[in-house]
């Protein structure tokens, strides 16, 4: 989708605080973080929302939601975190493209 921020990130159109990309998902760092650890994890395909996924969509999912864990431990967040898929505008979705907030540790840093 031309529109879509979440993918011109992944056509490498906007730049990002890459986390882990692989031939499936892209994974970055939030630019509002409400946690000194918050990252997304997104699929490259787009798909709007979570209530749009299918069937077809099920090992992709997974892939996001076992992605997770690891990442966070590789960000540090070795006694737990929290994760967060927001779907649709009633749900707090503000960005059209699935995405899994992965975030922990406290407080955000100030980055002024």
């Amino acid at each position: 989708m031309s529109d879509c921020i979440f993918c011109k990130i992944v056509a490498g159109q906007l730049p990002c605080g890459k986390v882990y990309e692989d031939e499936d998902v892209l994974a970055f760092h939030d630019i509002h973080p409400f946690a000194r650890v918050h990252f997304l994890i997104i699929p490259k395909q787009h798909i709007a929302t979570l209530d749009d996924c299918t069937p077809a969509h099920e090992k992709l999912l997974g892939k996001m939601l076992l992605l997770a864990p690891r990442l966070a431990k590789e960000q540090g967040l070795d006694s737990g975190f929290k994760t967060l898929i927001n779907t649709g505008r009633g749900g707090g979705q503000e960005v059209f493209h699935i995405h899994v907030h992965v975030f922990g540790g406290g407080d955000p840093v100030s980055r002024s």
